[in-house]
């Protein structure tokens, strides 16, 4: 009989100790292997596309892009791998974003000895996974809202809006934000300009209060 190749796993987490206890998790199991390892979302997009691993798992709160904002581009670049996040966040908001981004499941760092082997396994089969206490409660909430006719809430910002906010809240300059995102320096402006009239802020400081406030980056 051949041999069954591992499942290929990127892991990207800005914890350099969480990610080796994920390492360790996830390298005993003799069907999965961890293949790279990085520590934000803009480098794990970039070591996806050169390693084209099986699954991607993304913590939500990275430095320049968060796990969702990674998971949406990967989404996008490389359709047939799976993605799981990864949080210490128990919130539903994040939650239905991670669903919308394309990841497949949704784990507790709490429980990850004991959930994430099983959340990798469901991924690659094609399988949801969600930790298990949260199931019902999440379903039942989203079905009464449905019922009363409540949508979820429209984002107020675009998906570029976003990176430019955490960038701009990380330090970085207009010069900098263009570099990393291909965009001109002019653009930048347009869009932190924006952000603040959307957003009803006047400077950098409550730019970067609300990327605390919305999980883009760690206070």
């Amino acid at each position: 009989m051949a041999e069954v190749r591992p499942v290929r796993i990127l892991l990207a987490d800005d914890h350099a100790l969480v990610r080796r206890g994920v390492r360790l998790i996830l390298d005993n199991e003799p069907d999965l292997t961890v293949v790279a390892e990085t520590a934000d979302g803009a480098e794990a997009i970039a070591r996806a596309r050169d390693e084209r691993p099986d699954l991607a798992i993304l913590d939500i709160a990275m430095p320049r892009l968060t796990g969702l904002q990674a998971a949406r581009e990967l989404s996008r670049l490389l359709p047939e791998m799976r993605i799981l996040i990864l949080t210490m966040y128990d919130n539903e908001q994040y939650f239905f974003e991670a669903l919308k981004a394309g990841a497949s499941g949704y784990v507790l760092k709490s429980v990850a000895d004991r959930d994430l082997v099983e959340a990798c396994r469901a991924a690659v089969r094609g399988e949801p996974f969600l930790y298990p206490g949260a199931v019902n409660a999440l379903i039942r909430n989203y079905l009464e809202r449905v019922a009363k006719g409540d949508d979820q809430p429209g984002r107020a910002i675009t998906d570029r809006e976003e990176e430019v906010l955490k960038l701009v809240a990380e330090g970085y300059s207009s010069k900098q934000i263009a570099d990393m995102l291909v965009i001109s320096v002019k653009t930048v402006e347009r869009h932190r300009a924006n952000l603040l009239q959307k957003l009803g802020l006047r400077d950098r400081l409550e730019l970067t209060r609300y990327a605390i406030r919305a999980g883009l980056i760690e206070p």
